[in-house]
């Protein structure tokens, strides 16, 4: 599904930056962090606040991506405080289009040449943004680090169910990740953006990397209980979509074969 065309200008259209060795450009922030949100009104200030502190001192820019909320969500990011280094943006879908196509909008909007997304809910930690960072860094352009919840902060039915869909996803696409559904993750703008984008890719981003030549890492990060607000997606509406998906996921795989330049040849590398 393909997310709506918006404007990506906001409040903060116009701001300046300070050249950071990360950016690679002057003016511009280092670092994107893409949160898609849907009724989350009551974890917008904290979350923002918690992404300021970890990014403290880094060019960054917040990028909510409201799908279609029915509460108070876009008013809370409107009110939001900016960082000294970091304004807070916000773009909205007219109606809800699903958490993969607001990743999408968030990422084409974003400045930054890296990428940091993360849940909307304040379960996983923004402290552990720079961490991550680092290490994609060091990865290079084509690697895209994910989080690994080693200790889940989830009911057990939830645990369960997901532990069976990694062992089952891992097994059917090789994608050698042992929390593909953790929603921390940090990786090159570029890389993202050569991807295929449709309904739930969020879900199959290392195997989307893998089958265009890139490298997955994973990093264990913490993962907290919710405590504010429900969530909007079922355990067996997820498992019911999760096992459409995955095939769907198996046929694109197929059909696909990365060439591979010989050295002598004209034009080759």
């Amino acid at each position: 599904m393909s997310p709506p065309t918006l404007p990506t200008g906001g409040p903060d259209e116009g701001a300046t930056w300070p050249r950071d060795s990360a950016s690679g450009a002057p003016g511009q922030p280092a670092i994107s962090v893409v949160v898609p949100v849907r009724n989350e009104a009551p974890n917008i200030a904290p979350l923002v606040a918690e992404i300021a502190a970890a990014l403290a001192g880094v060019p960054h820019e917040i990028i909510y991506v409201d799908d279609g909320s029915t509460d108070a969500t876009a008013e809370a990011v409107r009110t939001a405080p900016a960082s000294a280094t970091g304004p807070v943006r916000l773009l909205r879908h007219a109606a809800s289009c699903g958490q993969s196509a607001a990743i999408v909008t968030g990422i084409r909007a974003a400045r930054a040449p890296w990428i940091a997304t993360l849940d909307g809910d304040g379960q996983n930690d923004p402290a552990d943004i720079p961490r991550l960072w680092a290490r994609a860094r060091a990865e290079g352009a084509d690697a895209l680090v994910a989080g690994w919840r080693t200790t889940r902060k989830d009911t057990a039915t939830k645990r369960f169910t997901s532990r069976i869909a990694n062992r089952v996803r891992a097994r059917l696409l090789g994608d050698a990740t042992p929390d593909t559904g953790c929603g921390l993750k940090v990786f090159p703008r570029e890389l993202f953006l050569a991807l295929p984008h449709f309904d739930h890719m969020h879900r199959f981003l290392p195997a989307l990397v893998l089958r265009g030549g890139g490298r997955v890492v994973s990093e264990p990060v913490g993962h907290r209980p919710r405590t504010r607000g429900v969530s909007n997606y079922g355990t067996l509406d997820r498992l019911a979509v999760g096992i459409v998906d995955l095939l769907g996921m198996m046929w694109l795989q197929r059909r696909w074969k990365r060439p591979r330049l010989l050295p002598d040849d004209p034009g080759g590398p």
